[in-house]
């Protein structure tokens, strides 16, 4: 294995308060979709949900999976029961299931745990399908190491990460009192709905689930998972794995549809070449300037500041909350 895996930042899991602007420059729905196209899946974009409403679901037209984004709780037990729904331990071995062995990929092994159980709806390219072909009668830990010595999935992974000195993706050393996050998939195989976690044992069934009803199957699912956390926590991310949008413009003549659809692309392509670059120095330097202009002001209007940002993110916590799911943890 030559070179090991960079990790890819969330906007979702961000931990540093200084690039709370420029992170928003960023965004895991315009990653995803190109890092697929660069592994050669065709006509398949990411999109990211707001609200954990099967309606906005059903209106993105034809969907092949979600990942969902959360605090991953690193003090807790392993248990030979899940949560929610059960293990099915043959489905680990008749579906596309890895084990997680890369601390900085979960992200990319997510997507790939949707896509490669659909690939005969979906084309997923030359590299994916001899991938999935070569690692079809393994175990799911054997995949899982097949995976994190792919060089072809590795070099487009880390192609896409971030300049950066800081990390907080999921690690299994993390302590308790560290917060990491962690990449899970869901989709519909064999009219199953799966929960695909390479830290699990095996793939979690919530039960019986076609294509066409997954929309409305999912919510509860999803929803189970967030009561699950204390009112405060708002930190989830919600992506949806859905057929290209441009595609379905064109074929109902939506011109409207399909530019907004290309502008999308556009500034996807203009943030993610933002990634390569390192802006920890400038946001430093740009903080101190609006400090010292601050202090300038005059006695409290420092403290005054501070206490109008706190009280403006207290609020935006709270709307976000009402809406079901967040699109960032820090704004």
């Amino acid at each position: 294995m030559s070179g090991g895996w960079n990790t890819i930042e969330s906007d979702a899991a961000s931990l540093l308060p200084l690039l709370l602007h420029l992170r928003k420059l960023t965004n895991s729905q315009g990653v995803f979709t190109y890092l697929i196209e660069k592994l050669g899946v065709k006509d398949v974009q990411f999109e990211e949900l707001v609200t954990l409403d099967s309606q906005e679901l059903k209106q993105l037209g034809k969907i092949y999976g979600v990942i969902f984004l959360f605090k991953y709780p690193t003090g807790e037990e392993r248990s030979d029961t899940p949560k929610d729904g059960i293990f099915d331990h043959d489905a680990a071995n008749s579906i596309f299931f890895a084990a997680q062995t890369i601390q900085n990929a979960c992200g990319t092994q997510a997507l790939l745990s949707v896509l490669l159980n659909k690939d005969s709806e979906v084309e997923i390219g030359k590299d994916l399908k001899e991938f999935k072909e070569f690692t079809q009668e393994f175990p799911p830990e054997f995949r899982g190491e097949t995976l994190s010595n792919s060089d072809v999935i590795r070099e487009v992974h880390n192609s896409f990460a971030r300049s950066s000195p800081f990390i907080d993706e999921t690690q299994r050393t993390a302590t308790e009192d560290d917060d990491v996050y962690h990449f899970i998939a869901y989709t519909s195989v064999n009219n199953t709905l799966y929960e695909l976690d390479g830290l699990q044992p095996a793939p979690i069934s919530h039960g019986p689930c076609t294509p066409q009803n997954f929309p409305d199957a999912i919510v509860p699912v999803l929803q189970r998972r967030i009561n699950r956390y204390p009112a405060t926590e708002i930190r989830f991310n919600l992506l949806a794995c859905v057929q290209d949008q441009r595609i379905r413009a064109r074929e109902i003549g939506d011109t409207e549809a399909l530019e907004e659809q290309e502008e999308k692309r556009s500034a996807w392509l203009w943030e993610n070449a933002l990634r390569r670059h390192n802006f920890v120095g400038f946001v430093g330097e740009l903080m101190k300037g609006v400090v010292k202009a601050k202090l300038a002001q005059g006695e409290g209007a420092y403290e005054k500041w501070i206490e109008d940002g706190k009280a403006k993110t207290r609020k935006r916590m709270e709307d976000k909350r009402k809406q079901g799911i967040a699109s960032d943890g820090i704004d």
